[in-house]
Order: structure tokens, then sequence, then C-alpha cells
């Protein structure tokens, strides 16, 4: 078996190292994956679009009914704490977890129990040159998850057997469509470019929107390029001048091949290139908006 890293972690009011924290076998995230989860970037110590983050971890707590547990100076001083201790590291990223919390098993919500909460703090690698330079390859399948997927739900199989799909079959991402319609990849959105707008799926329960929906759109109204949500068909994406996929871990990733057919002219195109521009410089803002320099302390 892998060992455990040691790097701090947070589990229910304790900060301990990862490989010693516990959980009950009983905890209804491990039992029914009864819990939500956000993932929030953090670069050079400086935590990356967290009152967004903050703001859908409020949403999907809502959404399935476990009470929120810390205020977001709480989760802020956590995610800092985090941050933190991972002082050495260019680039982080915090995962959060809260899950309805301990229970005989049954599957109705259980009321007055205490929601489990765990945090930790991982390495992040960003996509390497060759990606941003030339582009990746990805595949399709249908869309076969669930019909809430705007809540950010540990309830993941669903999107490992899609993430599956796209690692056997050598690709970056699996882009999904629900009945020939564009969804969203296993674990990213996906944009459509074309004729120099930037296009992407309307905001509703068919899509969990990320946090780079909001980022991207301010970033488009900034550089002056259309930005529009609707329904997507699936010629439409095959026949797109760019396209591109996005997540708090890979940033945003133009996609040059899409089911081994070339997208556009099969090379990362002008608008990707501007985006990605826009994004380093806002990584670069919110670095010299925060204060103190390095993640906010507990």
């Amino acid at each position: 078996m892998q060992s455990l890293p040691a790097t701090l972690c947070h589990l229910d009011g304790e900060y301990l190292p990862l490989r010693d924290a516990k959980i009950s076998v009983l905890d209804r995230g491990f039992i029914f994956g009864d819990g939500i989860y956000e993932v929030i970037p953090a670069y050079d110590g400086h935590l990356f679009c967290l009152d967004e983050h903050l703001a859908r971890l409020e949403r999907s707590l809502a959404e399935v009914r476990i009470p929120n547990p810390h205020t977001r100076e709480g989760w802020r001083a956590l995610a800092g704490r985090l941050v933190a201790s991972a002082a050495g590291e260019a680039s982080v990223s915090v995962y959060i977890q809260v899950t309805r919390g301990v229970a005989p098993r049954d599957h109705a919500m259980v009321q007055g129990i205490v929601p489990t909460v765990f945090a930790m703090v991982n390495s992040l690698t960003l996509p390497g040159e060759a990606a941003r330079t030339d582009g990746v390859r990805c595949v399709t399948a249908d869309e076969f998850r669930w019909a809430k997927a705007h809540i950010k739900s540990t309830s993941l199989l669903g999107a490992v057997i899609a993430r599956q799909i796209g690692v056997d079959a050598g690709a970056t991402e699996t882009v999904m469509f629900r009945d020939d319609w564009l969804s969203e990849a296993a674990s990213s959105n996906v944009w459509v470019v074309k004729d120099g707008t930037v296009l992407g799926p309307p905001r509703d329960n068919l899509v969990l929107t990320g946090i780079r929906y909001g980022l991207l759109e301010r970033l488009c109204a900034e550089h002056g390029i259309p930005f529009a949500l609707r329904r997507i068909a699936r010629d439409e994406v095959f026949a797109a001048d760019e396209l591109m996929i996005s997540s708090a871990t890979k940033e945003v990733l133009p996609v040059t091949q899409l089911d081994d057919r070339p997208i556009g002219n099969g090379r990362p195109g002008p608008i990707y290139q501007s985006l990605y521009a826009a994004y380093q410089e806002a990584k670069r803002r919110n670095a010299q908006a925060q204060q103190p320099p390095r993640g906010v302390s507990a």
C-alpha cells in the first residue's frame, strides 16, 4: 500500500498529519457519498477566487440540507492555515469536504447530527508547456450522470467512470453530450469558440457551474471578447474554431483534437491565447490584492 503523506490536514476542528486522520465507517460520506466538496487553488500562498468557491460551497450545502459548519471567515482561516503549511510550494490546492456526519445507516437525511469537516492541502501541478503550445486531445461520450450536476457532490462514481473513458483512450478529458447537446467534461467545463464568440452551456442543473464560468465571463468582458451561454449542439462543437476546457487544476486549456478529429486548424487559437494571458494577469492581481502575502493566517 502506498504510504500516505504527513502534510497538514484539518478534521473536525483538529489540525494533524494527513496520514493520521481517521473517520467513522458510519460516516454518511463513506456510506452514501452524502456530502459536498470544493477545490480551491492557491498560487505563491494566495488563495484564488476564494469568495466564489465559498459561495458555491454554501449553495451546495443548502441544496443537500447540510448546515454550514463555518462562517466565511472561519473557512478563510482554515484554508489559509493549510496554504501556509505548504509555504515551500508555488502552487497548491485546498480540498474541502463536508459530509452529513455519522449515523446508523438509513437513506433518509438524518437530523441533528454534526457534519464531518475535512480539509487537506495538495500540490497543484498545472498543465505543462506542451499542452498549452500544442493543445490536448479529448474524446466524447454520452452523458450518463445524474440531473443534479449543479451540486458539487462527493458522489463522484459517474465522474470517475467518465474520466476513465478518457484515460483508456489516452485522452486528457472526456467531453459529455446529453441528447446531443454539450454538457461538460468529466471534471471540467467546456467552451466553444465560434466567429470570435466564447460559448458555454447555460447555468442550470445539468452542469456544475465552475468558478471559471464567472471568471472567464469577466475576462472576456475586460478584453472585448463576446461571451454567451446557450445550448450547444454536438455538430457545433466539432465545427468550432476553438475548443477549451477549464477547471481549478487546468485553468484554461486548448483542445485541438476531439475523437481524433482536429478542432479548427488543429492549433491553439487566438481567443485561447488571450484568455490564458488574461487568466495569468488575474492571478497576479489577486496576489497584489491579498495581505499578508503568504495566505491568511488562522
